[in-house]
């Protein structure tokens, strides 16, 4: 029996739809299907990897199984709701990762918490299942994703297992916010930035446990264990600092992917002064013709990576880069089967927000750019990091297209970056080949801004105080 939706849309912004039930988690299992590389039937999304453990645990009670687990604060509470058999028929047994082959043979259910195997050298998972008949895998997008709010997470095994677990569920397991959240999270133009942060989480975390020592080692996921003396005096500095953590065997303290935070988790064991805190920037563009993840840090010359589906606008923000001497990470998905246009406007938009962000207050800049010669095509770019933004453009370009690309949009790039970036940009563009101009502008543009980042002190480049 279908349920009837509430009368009313709900008064909350973006909340479109959700007068209805929720429509189901087709679409979220068959992108997780291709994230996790196994069949999609073989993926049953849910509520994190406490809502996984949940139907495990009702599992056992349904079928009078009994559970081995971890005895965690979870596994006790749900033990308690769910006993299990006083003569169980066969085990259910919860293991961590890297459990060996031969624990499957003796329990009806293999489960393996992987809730964290994103931050490990290898995370497969297909050929796993295909080889253990009962192994049930347990995946979260709370750590490598962020999304330790939104409580999203799979079970992935063969169908015939997922087929008992479905037995358990109940209906609209998954809230459609959470499954909005979740298809954003993993859509492709997020991967790059995704994959990126977590190379960063697991190099901080190498450098947190040589920094801290014989002591410590390093978790399963973004996290370090301290063991020895001390540790509550730690405990003491770590709360002062507002620093999360948590106790049992030893002290497990969580690795962040900017250095400055795990910095300030360092100075309570007395280290001080480990990194300067690199600028970087971050923006996340949606709309219905683009999605798009932007991220620089000014303080480091790769990677660079730049995906927009139009190659020579890849080219040009390459290029851009390279000059800039900065790290730029762009992709985007956008509508190209109707025109390249909200793809050029939108990234710029987005490399501007990012370049703002990761300037900040601006203190210690440089503040102004100034030039390229390209063969016969000469450019002219002059930059004032101002907070005003003031485009603006002089050239004309006689090719429509080069590629892809349409050469009209260069002027609206420099616009929606002078506007978003908070910058006076004005360029000025001469010469024969077009194709010629138009890189000159971007490597020119690139060149500026290296000049105008550059930090020459400590002081905001104003007489006003401010930018």
């Amino acid at each position: 029996m279908t349920a009837l939706p509430a009368p009313f849309a709900p008064l909350v912004s973006g909340g479109e739809g959700l007068d209805r039930y929720p429509t189901g988690t087709a679409a979220l299992a068959a992108r997780m299907a291709e994230v996790y590389g196994v069949p999609v039937d073989q993926v049953l999304p849910v509520r994190g990897a406490t809502h996984a453990f949940e139907l495990i645990f009702r599992l056992a009670a349904r079928e009078n199984l009994g559970v081995q687990a971890p005895g965690s604060e979870l596994f006790t509470t749900l033990a308690a709701i769910y006993p299990t058999a006083v003569e169980p028929s066969g085990v259910i047994r919860i293991a961590g990762r890297g459990t060996s082959g031969g624990d499957a043979a003796s329990c009806d259910l293999l489960v393996m918490d992987e809730a964290a195997i994103e931050f490990e050298a290898s995370h497969s998972v297909a050929a796993r299942v295909a080889g253990t008949p009962n192994l049930i895998v347990v995946r979260s997008l709370s750590l490598a994703y962020g999304l330790a709010g939104a409580r999203v997470g799979a079970l992935i095994a063969r169908p015939e297992v997922l087929a008992r677990l479905r037995a358990v569920l109940e209906p609209h397991a998954l809230p459609e916010p959470s499954v909005r959240l979740a298809l954003q999270a993993l859509d492709p133009s997020r991967m790059i930035e995704t994959e990126a942060r977590i190379a960063a989480v697991c190099a901080e975390r190498t450098r947190m446990v040589e920094i801290l020592g014989a002591n410590t080692t390093a978790e399963p996921g973004p996290a370090v264990r301290l063991h020895g003396e001390g540790l509550d005096a730690a405990m003491a500095r770590l709360t002062a600092l507002g620093v999360p953590f948590q106790t049992g065997d030893g002290l497990r303290l969580p690795v962040f992917a900017r250095a400055e935070l795990n910095d300030r988790t360092l100075s309570a064991f007395g280290v001080t002064g480990a990194t300067r805190a690199n600028r970087t920037g971050e923006a996340v563009r949606d709309t219905k013709e683009t999605r798009i993840v932007c991220a620089v840090d000014l303080d480091a010359t790769g990677p660079v990576s730049i995906t927009t589906g139009v190659g020579f606008f890849d080219h040009m923000l390459e290029q851009v880069a390279a000059h800039g001497g900065f790290s730029l990470r762009l992709a985007c998905e956008g509508d190209l089967h109707t025109d390249p246009h909200h793809t050029i406007e939108d990234s710029a938009i987005a490399l501007g927000q990012a370049l703002k962000q990761a300037l900040g207050e601006r203190r210690g800049i440089a503040r102004y750019g100034f030039v390229l010669p390209m063969d016969e095509a000469n450019a002219t770019v002059s930059i004032d990091l101002s907070g005003r933004p003031y485009p603006v453009f002089e050239g004309t370009f006689a090719t429509p297209f080069i590629g892809d690309y349409r050469t009209d949009l260069t002027a609206h790039v420099f616009r929606s970056l002078a506007e978003h970036l908070g910058a006076a940009i004005h360029v000025s563009v001469t010469g024969d080949d077009d194709h010629h101009k138009t890189e000159a502008v971007y490597k020119a543009f690139g060149r500026a801004l290296r000049q105008a980042i550059r930090i020459e002190g400590d002081a905001v480049p104003s007489t006003k105080g401010v930018l």
